[in-house]
């Protein structure tokens, strides 16, 4: 068996990454099908954002439309959608750490 630098097993080494590799693809499929729900301005808008990083719902009581204060709107929106893109990518980063530790090498997930 090849040994690489300190006397590491290169084969061993090899075929951890292979396992991390598909199990990290695994866990971002999984991910992407999953979502986060944010709501912001006393439930005045809520945002819905996929493992993927991408909005699929945006819902806005018509109580908060006011055509006097668009901005207001405007801004509970944004506030809204940057939120759900970080519980998202939050959610992600859990579950690629989750792998990553399970498999001793939890310095990894700081890389994700």
């Amino acid at each position: 068996m090849p040994k690489g630098p300190g006397g590491l097993d290169l084969n061993m080494l090899m075929a951890q990454a292979k396992k991390l590799q598909k199990e990290l693809k695994k866990v971002q499929e999984e991910a992407a099908k999953e979502t986060v729900d944010v709501t912001v301005g006393g439930g005045m808008v809520s945002v819905k954002a996929s493992g993927e990083g991408k909005i699929t719902e945006i819902k806005i009581s018509k109580e908060i439309v006011n055509p006097e204060d668009i901005e207001m709107l405007q801004d509970l929106i944004l506030s809204g959608v940057n939120e759900a893109l970080r519980k998202a990518k939050e959610m992600v980063q859990e579950k690629m750490s989750g792998v990553a530790g399970g498999m001793g090498l939890g310095g990894l997930s700081n890389l994700i």
